[in-house]
């Protein structure tokens, strides 16, 4: 897939106001950024990439597992949002993660446009049994174009206490669109995972059309109120 307008192969190693523009151009196009290894002897590059089919979770249908509720409803995590985004999307980073494609210019740059209000995460944290501070055990994070919410990566640490902490994360997510009128979860692809939670594969013209459709749209992302989750997802129609 051709870069976007003004985009060059590789970005100036320090984000800037003007990779920052580039990006979200991009996103608003359909098109979104992945790191590409390099050669031997090359330099990294920057791969520009519009998924067809697309992945996209539509809001309306949503499937929440009784697992999964159970589990929201235990409270066993405190769920946050934007309190530690450069945790979250460095844990996603994990080069011990197969098939990383997050590398340090994507994070310094998404992190930049979150400091811009752009790009939100969603976060599990988890007190250690035996005391101490709340440790970060899982979440996921994104880009918001109109009224798009362009899901990146999502990581958990069972390790530390995480199972389900992602999809914990990403029940949360779901629920906060919803109230605030967001009209597209986008998640690139599909897969096996996401599928349990309503995830579909559309067509690329249709994506651009409901992409177009959102963009029309400018919601804020406004207060974020994770003890109105379950009612609102289980809210009748």
């Amino acid at each position: 897939m051709n870069p976007p307008p003004d985009a060059e192969s590789r970005a100036d190693p320090a984000p800037d106001a003007r990779g920052a523009k580039v990006v979200l151009a991009a996103y608003r196009q359909g098109l979104f950024p992945m790191a590409v290894p390099a050669r031997p002897g090359g330099r990294p590059e920057l791969g520009w990439y519009e998924a067809d089919p697309r992945g996209v979770i539509p809001l309306d249908a949503f499937h929440l597992p009784r697992r999964l509720a159970r589990t929201i409803r235990s409270a066993r995590f405190v769920v946050r949002c934007d309190t530690d985004f450069s945790g979250v999307i460095r844990a996603c980073a994990d080069p011990r993660r197969p098939g990383g494609w997050i590398d340090g210019w994507i994070i310094d740059t998404f992190c930049l446009l979150h400091r811009l209000g752009h790009a939100h995460s969603v976060e599990a944290w988890r007190t250690p049994p035996e005391g101490g501070a709340p440790v970060l055990v899982g979440g996921l994070y994104g880009l918001v174009v109109g009224a798009a919410f362009c899901a990146e990566s999502m990581f958990s640490r069972p390790d530390l206490g995480g199972r389900d902490a992602s999809k914990v994360c990403l029940a949360h997510l779901v629920a906060h669109l919803r109230r605030r009128g967001f009209a597209l979860l986008d998640t690139q692809a599909w897969s096996d995972h996401l599928a349990r939670f309503g995830c579909v594969e559309i067509a690329r013209a249709e994506y651009r059309r409901r992409l177009r459709a959102a963009l029309a749209l400018s919601p804020t992302w406004g207060r974020f109120d994770p003890d109105r989750t379950l009612a609102t997802l289980t809210a009748k129609a």
